[in-house]
């Protein structure tokens, strides 16, 4: 299985004996193995498995630790994210632990499965049995090691500290670490596990704190945040605040003080391009290129109407030397010089002439002087067309009576096209007349046009926004301003719904309590005629001023563009702007650190800022003294003078600073407190546990394979590592 990391293989594998001990730092946040007695390990690598898909192959491979990014160029890393081996700080997926322990021993350069060396490993505090036995049965069964010990991390950095002279034999170890924060007394060299205490925060939490307020604040730059980038934030930016309130009242107020302690991230910006104004000889340029196009598009519409112009005379000569053609033709032979030519009629002929006739005047642009002739040759068409319009019928036979019928049919038809057409040609001739007054007025006074257009607007909106609602709900305010309906059906009717229902109440009151006749008289069905009655003004004013608010609506889009259409927003609805385009400035990709600095990492003192409801660590410090089994007052004075802060947490700037003052709030007035910190918070617990290995005695605090098998997982559970040799 293929493993992809920038991590370097060793070579010296072979170089050490098989007595030289194997150091394993297994902390919930990176994974750090090397030699016995060396001065640093010789891996340090992130303590998560990813195993993604190869985009073209699609075989899987094994990502541990930090990666290159640019291998998501090759492998899909959406349905496979990292995955740790920890729960909260125990191990308990031991499948994702042999990838990492494999990784761990090829890159120290052990060939195959097989490590003949004995392993020191660390442990979290009280760590269940069954997970020790698993680690245990792993580290044998899987790589052959010859023996193994377990130790906590937190105790070797206590006793390396103490053999530099940093703490004392007796004294505190607070240990915030990656997933969860431990406090470890220590009486006279040794752990005393029974006053142990955990709290579920650490710097995991901190973390993932910071992002969540940096994505609410700056949601469009939350692609940007990834975890490594807000975790190198926060070790970068981040500090304890000595008074949480009087610092965060101090960033309320806004102080100079508060400025200075404020950060800023510039994120990578590209200024946009300013467009600056055309020059003249631009501007006459485009003028020039412009006055060129429509030269050219004239050019193109008067070749376009030559060759139309062409065409109809062309058709027009046609048709008049076919009508010379039908005047030499016999009555009989008429039918089949017709076939011949495609026309059924000589009526047909004469109207596509007098048609051709009117487009070619159209397209000439000649004033219609002979309209009226060309009137009285349709009326002359239209006599040979439909001959028998003009007889009586007494004059005529059943089946001239039914061709009669049919010609009345197809004359009506035809006017009424002809009446519609001329209706529309009037209608568009009233509107270019009233865009032509318009403009004019326009041009007069453009304010003044332009504030009548939209009070007229206005006025025209609320009169179709109130016929709306009268139609739907009735909209009787009854003097209060209360458009929230509840009216009778009888104010929501129209003129002519209401003329119809009082001739109804009409008829049915005159008829009386006796028998129902309604309908024996033929006076009673007029009722009926009078109810069908269109009110054409009531029908055609909504119309008419629907048709009015679109022509303005389309204007006002003409010439303000200010102006915004609102055909969808109710007259109760507040309208929304929409927002002017602004550019980008520098400004815009800048996260700003402020109260954030001090914020996140305040968790560690008040785990209630995020929902975890326990003790913070100075608190931590007290319950750790009273779960003591030997109490008094000389023993509690020797571990608060020697307090150790140890882990990736602890690198926090203030931090030993608050926390002496809140164990001093805590404890008896005069009593001694000294909080130090580790030399190296990070890998003091690897350097103790290597130094540690490295003694001669180390052997006798080890197990074999065989001692695993005859004792059993409960000898495991009595197994305590002694860290005084």
């Amino acid at each position: 299985m293929p493993f992809i990391t920038q991590t370097q293989r060793q070579s010296d594998y072979n170089l050490f004996p098989s007595t030289t001990p194997i150091v394993i730092d297994n902390g919930a946040s990176y994974f750090r193995i090397g030699w016995a007695g060396e001065n640093d390990p010789r891996l340090i690598f992130r303590n998560i498995v990813q195993r993604p898909r190869h985009k073209a192959t699609g075989e899987t491979v094994t990502i541990v630790g930090d990666h290159d990014p640019a291998l998501l160029k090759y492998f899909d890393c959406t349905r496979s994210g990292p995955r740790s081996a920890f729960d909260s700080n125990v191990v308990y997926q031991f499948e994702i632990m042999e990838y990492i322990l494999d990784f761990g021993f090829d890159r120290m350069g052990a060939d195959g499965s097989q490590v003949d060396h004995p392993v020191l490993i660390t442990e979290c505090v009280c760590n269940p049995v069954q997970s020790r036995s698993k680690m245990a049965e792993l580290l044998f069964e899987t790589y052959g090691v010859p023996s193994v010990a377990f130790g906590v991390d937190a105790a070797f950095s206590y006793k390396y500290n103490q053999q530099l002279g940093v703490c004392d034999k007796d004294g505190l170890a607070i240990c915030p670490g990656f997933s969860t924060t431990h406090v470890i007394p220590f009486v006279d060299g040794e752990p005393v596990y029974q006053g142990c205490c955990r709290t579920s925060v650490g710097g995991y939490h901190v973390t993932d704190y910071l992002k969540q307020l940096l994505s609410l604040k700056y949601p469009h730059h939350m692609t940007r945040m990834t975890w490594e980038k807000v975790e190198d934030l926060k070790m970068e930016h981040c500090y304890i605040a000595p008074d949480y309130a009087s610092e965060a009242r101090l960033f309320q107020k806004g102080t100079k003080e508060a400025e200075d302690k404020t950060r800023c991230w510039q994120l990578p910006w590209i200024p946009q391009p300013v467009e600056e104004p055309p020059s003249e000889d631009e501007i006459a340029r485009k003028a020039a290129i412009k006055e060129k196009q429509g030269q050219r598009l004239r050019e193109m519409a008067e070749a376009k109407r030559s060759s139309r112009i062409n065409e109809l005379e062309n058709e027009l000569h046609g048709l008049e030397f076919l009508l010379q053609q039908l005047e030499n033709v016999e009555q009989n032979d008429i039918p089949s010089f017709l076939s011949k030519t495609g026309y059924v009629s000589k009526q047909e002929i004469e109207s596509a002439h007098v048609k051709v006739t009117q487009s070619l005047r159209k397209a000439k642009g000649e004033p219609k002087a002979e309209q009226v002739d060309i009137e009285e040759k349709m009326d002359a068409s239209t006599t040979e067309k439909y001959p028998l319009i003009n007889i009586p019928d007494n004059m005529l036979s059943p089946e001239q009576l039914k061709e009669k019928k049919r010609q009345l049919f197809l004359k009506t038809t035809s006017e009424g096209r002809q009446r519609a057409k001329q209706k529309r040609f009037e209608e568009e001739l009233e509107r270019e007349r009233q865009n032509q007054q318009d403009e004019e007025k326009r041009l007069e006074n453009p304010e003044l046009y332009l504030e009548q257009l939209r009070a007229r607007h206005r006025e025209l909106s609320e009169k179709v926004e109130q016929r709306k609602r009268l139609k739907t709900n009735g909209g009787n305010t009854n003097g209060n301003n209360n458009f929230s309906g509840g009216v009778g059906r009888g104010e929501r009717l129209n003129a002519a719904q209401k003329e119809r229902m009082r001739l109804l109440t009409t008829a049915a009151f005159d008829r009386g309590k006796g028998e129902d006749t309604f309908g024996a008289r033929d006076e009673d069905w007029q009722l009926y005629k009078l109810m069908s009655k269109d009110n054409d003004d009531d029908d055609e004013g909504p119309d008419m001023d629907e048709a009015e608010l679109a022509r303005i609506s389309s204007r006002l889009q003409d010439i303000d563009p200010t102006f915004v259409s609102r055909p969808e927003v109710g007259p109760f609805q507040p309208v929304v702007e929409i927002p002017k385009f602004r550019r980008l400035t520098q400004e815009d990709y800048q996260v700003v650190f402020g109260v954030e600095r001090f914020r996140c990492p305040e968790i560690l003192f008040h785990p209630n800022l995020v929902g975890i409801d326990q003790v913070g660590l100075d608190e931590m410090a007290g319950v750790s003294m009273k779960r003591l089994p030997s109490k008094g007052q000389d023993v509690e004075e020797r571990l608060t003078s020697s307090i150790l802060i140890t882990g990736g947490s602890s690198l926090f700037p203030g931090m030993s600073e608050r926390l002496e003052a809140g164990i001093r709030m805590i404890r008896p007035c005069g009593t001694p407190i000294r909080v130090v910190r580790a030399s190296d918070p990070v890998l003091d617990a690897w350097h103790g546990a290597a130094a540690y290995a490295a003694a001669l005695r180390f052997p006798e605090q080890t197990f074999s394979k065989m001692d695993y098998y005859e004792k059993g997982e409960d000898w495991l559970r009595r197994y305590q590592l002694r860290y005084t040799l």
